[in-house]
């Protein structure tokens, strides 16, 4: 008998468990979007094959491109759950390509972080506010305390924002001021009196991500999440604050959804399950990103490193139906009046 025979026979007839790594089927688990280098993926990935025993295969799309192949292989899907920005979540939907899910704790997820149908739901969000290098400021010149404050002559040409009509966390800018200014998802004229004000102070408007050049502190103020803030504070070190707006904000989610008709369905939800628990949970704060369950408890280290909850207070959940579906009406009155 030849010896790959020989080892296929011994196979058949030892126990799975007794079996080495190499000849064990392993269960798996297709995520599009769950990169491990992102808010922790790489330990969510381990904690989840160590844990449930399911091998998730990964890869680097973005939110566009994980919707695009969801849609492209809708008939034969490849992926079993997806992870997106908040507002790829109803654009799923209306696809048709996620089916209808409730994991264990999704009591706890707040509303408007998750679809009332099961379609998807939160895991964690970042909070829009000012990511600011102190040492850029200047000499002299305060940190700024709310969204008002940066149409002051002092701030002028030190103030940052991504282009809302390219950059989506320029639109979650759009939004957050416009609501903490007393705007609403349909009325967006306080948005608008802000940014107009804010263009006759010489803002800074780079259209890419722009997190290098507020640590170096060409741009000493950007509008921005504060998991970027804390990672330039704690990771890299460098003077910089995050600053939650006396107005308020708002707090973007991040969302996962199992596919339909996926291959691995129940491992699916094995998965989905696991990102809600205690300790999937606290996996995401090691990335600075603020848990979507309110009840869980973290680390004191890593709990210290987040604004006290009296701050977050002011941050509202952004509801991501109403933002899909006004946020275009909402550029295009951007682009006309700024002239952009």
């Amino acid at each position: 008998m030849r010896r790959r025979h020989l080892l296929a026979a011994t196979a058949a007839a030892l126990p799975a468990a007794a079996l080495p790594r190499p000849l064990r089927a392993e269960a798996r688990a297709v995520c599009y979007n769950c990169p491990p280098e992102w808010a922790d993926w790489g330990s969510a990935l381990r904690a989840i094959r160590d844990r449930l025993g399911i091998v998730m295969p990964h890869d680097n799309k973005n939110s566009g491109q994980a919707l695009a192949a969801l849609i492209a292989e809708k008939a034969r899907p490849v992926a079993d759950v997806v992870y997106m920005g908040g507002n790829f979540g109803p654009r799923a939907v209306a696809a048709g390509v996620l089916a209808p899910y409730r994991p264990a704790l999704i009591a706890e997820v707040p509303e408007g972080m998750k679809d009332p149908a099961g379609h998807w739901f939160a895991i964690h969000s970042g909070t829009l506010g000012l990511f600011v290098n102190t040492e850029a400021l200047g000499r002299g010149v305060p940190v700024p305390e709310g969204w008002n404050d940066l149409l002051k002559p002092v701030y002028r040409g030190k103030v940052g924002y991504l282009n809302p009509v390219s950059a989506a966390v320029g639109q979650v800018g759009l939004f957050a001021v416009n609501l903490a200014l007393g705007g609403s998802y349909e009325d967006f004229g306080p948005g608008a009196r802000f940014f107009a004000a804010l263009k006759a102070n010489d803002p800074i408007v780079p259209t890419q991500t722009a997190y290098a050049r507020v640590v170096s502190g060409e741009i000493p103020i950007l509008f921005d999440y504060d998991f970027n803030a804390m990672r330039a504070q704690f990771t890299d070190r460098a003077p910089v604050r995050f600053v939650l707006p006396q107005e308020g904000t708002i707090s973007f989610p991040y969302v996962m959804g199992l596919v339909a008709n996926a291959p691995h369905a129940e491992n699916g939800k094995k998965v989905l399950d696991f990102t809600l628990s205690d300790e999937g949970q606290r996996i995401w704060a090691n990335a600075y990103l603020r848990p979507v369950r309110p009840t869980v408890a973290l680390p004191s280290a890593v709990a210290s490193r987040f604004l006290p909850a009296s701050e977050y207070a002011r941050a509202r959940p952004v509801d991501i139906e109403r933002m899909v579906a006004t946020q275009d009406a909402a550029v295009a009155r951007y682009r006309a009046e700024l002239g952009v």
